[in-house]
């Protein structure tokens, strides 16, 4: 027992040794303690109210909740980076069995010429022994059949912690994979719901332009019925039917706009296009926005998106890197063994004198390798310093993604507001005007004038108020949220001998 406890204590030292590099230090962000586009009123709000996780929802509308949970369901691009999710996994199982011996089984037959004859005659033997002898020696240079099986065994220690290091990096850039996932899930709904909002946006251009429409139909038949009456000249009904043309040519353009968000609504939740026409085609207000929208601090961006987590994680890997390549300037200590049996006659291979074996530590010792070793050492620091920076970038980035979300849509809300004024008020000038004109007081160029005016009003507020909701949603991206609910994600399993994942 104390001979053991001699072999093992030295044996436990040697697999526990130090692991060589830098060791991993979570990067000090600097950020400031609110967003500097948060007006002071209402930054003690914001502060308290942490971002919704399921900011979609805000929008209070059901058709748009279903739609983004099947694209988490189906989205293509987003499945994809599960799979990196299960790549990564397997790397570092695959770094976690440097860890362990190595064992390989072999067997094999070949035909053997030794040249033994030529070895005994180097050696003076045959001058040294009579005939009868010198025969039986040459019996044994005849090719012989040599039948072998054996068991090879490999154990590299890891005397300075190169596969922890290895173990290190591989479970970071499992790290990365997730966030990467977690990056494109956020962006998979992010597009669904602009792509839904420029649906509802252009649906409610269209239903205004109709209405605008009705009302320039009714003007250009009243016209043409005052000038057949001789009550209006015919530059009146031309005028008229201008009007009515213009309003009809941007009916084509929202359209458009329309079906190619329904097309990009379809492709995002893995169908072709037009597949969810009949769903999407009856036409639908453009959702309410809501009143407050939390923010949360500028603290909380680092652990909130995705693309932060992920620039940390690759930081972290490349700073294993480093000890992964300062380990290869140090010595390694491999226990090596080889057991098995061989004989001439494949009979005899289950008798146990035709064993053989052999046990022993080999030592490597680098001694010149042209400089490719140090230079790996240097590659790997300027690679983490590299992966420093981009940390830092990224996070520089995150903020001004923030802060110009939030002044467009900021200036998207002042200009719903004015431009809500503006069409109340063009809303009255028309009014008093059809009024006058159909009384006598004005003249039929004011009304139309007025009538232009009110429809350009309309339209325009009602561009507004989509793109405000369009850069709600980049605000949102901006600030990382709507992945937090998904990180129970079913890996997939892949049979060793099973076929190939087909395009079909």
């Amino acid at each position: 027992m104390r001979s053991f406890s001699r072999v093992a204590l030295p044996l436990t030292l040697l697999l526990t040794g130090c692991a060589v590099g830098p060791d991993y230090q979570p990067p000090r962000t600097q950020t400031p303690g609110s967003f500097h586009q948060l007006p002071s009123q209402e930054a003690s709000r914001t502060l308290a109210a942490a971002s919704n996780p399921l900011w979609w929802r805000s929008f209070n509308d059901p058709q748009l909740d279903s739609l983004i949970a099947r694209a988490i369901a189906g989205n293509l691009t987003l499945q994809q980076s599960v799979l990196r999710i299960a790549g990564a996994r397997e790397q570092l199982a695959q770094a976690r069995g440097g860890l362990f011996p190595a064992l390989n089984g072999s067997a094999k037959v070949t035909r053997q010429q030794l040249g033994l004859k030529g070895i005994l005659k180097s050696n003076g033997v045959y001058d040294r022994v009579d005939e009868s002898v010198a025969s039986q020696l040459d019996a044994l240079n005849h090719s012989v059949t040599l039948y072998q099986g054996s068991f090879d065994a490999s154990w590299e220690l890891d005397l300075w912690g190169k596969v922890r290091r290895q173990m290190e990096a591989a479970d970071a850039q499992q790290q990365a994979a997730i966030a990467q996932r977690d990056d494109a899930l956020v962006s998979v709904e992010a597009e669904v719901a602009r792509a839904y909002l420029q649906l509802r946006g252009a649906q409610t251009v269209l239903a205004t332009l109709q209405t605008q429409i009705a009302v320039a139909q009714e003007t250009w038949e009243l016209t043409q019925s005052q000038q057949r009456n001789g009550l209006a000249p015919l530059t009146n009904v031309e005028n008229a039917r201008a009007q009515l043309a213009s309003l009809n040519a941007q009916l084509p353009q929202y359209e458009a706009q329309a079906r190619q968000a329904m097309n990009g609504i379809a492709v995002l939740l893995g169908k072709t296009p037009g597949a969810l026409d009949n769903e999407l085609m009856a036409a639908k207000p453009l959702p309410s926005l809501p009143k407050i929208v939390a923010v949360g601090i500028p603290a909380t961006l680092a652990r909130r998106r995705p693309d932060i987590r992920q620039a940390e994680a690759n930081l972290h890997a490349q700073t294993a890197n480093i000890g992964v390549s300062v380990a290869s300037l140090f010595p390694s200590l491999s226990l090596t063994g080889q057991l098995g049996v061989r004989n001439t006659e494949a009979s005899y291979l289950d008798d146990w004198s035709s064993h053989f074996f052999s046990v022993g530590p080999a030592l490597s010792i680098p001694i010149f390798q042209g400089g490719r070793l140090i230079s790996s050492v240097k590659l790997a620091r300027a690679q983490q310093a590299s992966a420093a920076l981009e940390y830092r970038q990224t996070v520089l980035t995150a903020l001004q993604d923030v802060e110009n979300a939030l002044i467009s849509y900021r200036a998207d809300q002042q200009q719903v507001t004015a431009l809500d004024e503006t069409t109340g008020a063009l809303q009255r000038t028309f009014d008093l005007a059809s009024d006058s004109y159909k009384q006598g007081i004005t003249t039929f160029l004011d009304a139309l004038d007025a009538q232009r005016q009110l429809a350009q009003a309309k339209a325009q507020s009602a561009q507004a108020r989509t793109q405000s909701a369009l850069d709600l949603v980049a605000l949102y991206k901006a600030l990382g949220g709507g992945w937090e609910n998904y990180q129970q994600v079913n890996m997939p399993e892949f049979s060793v001998f099973g076929p190939a994942v087909t395009a079909n």
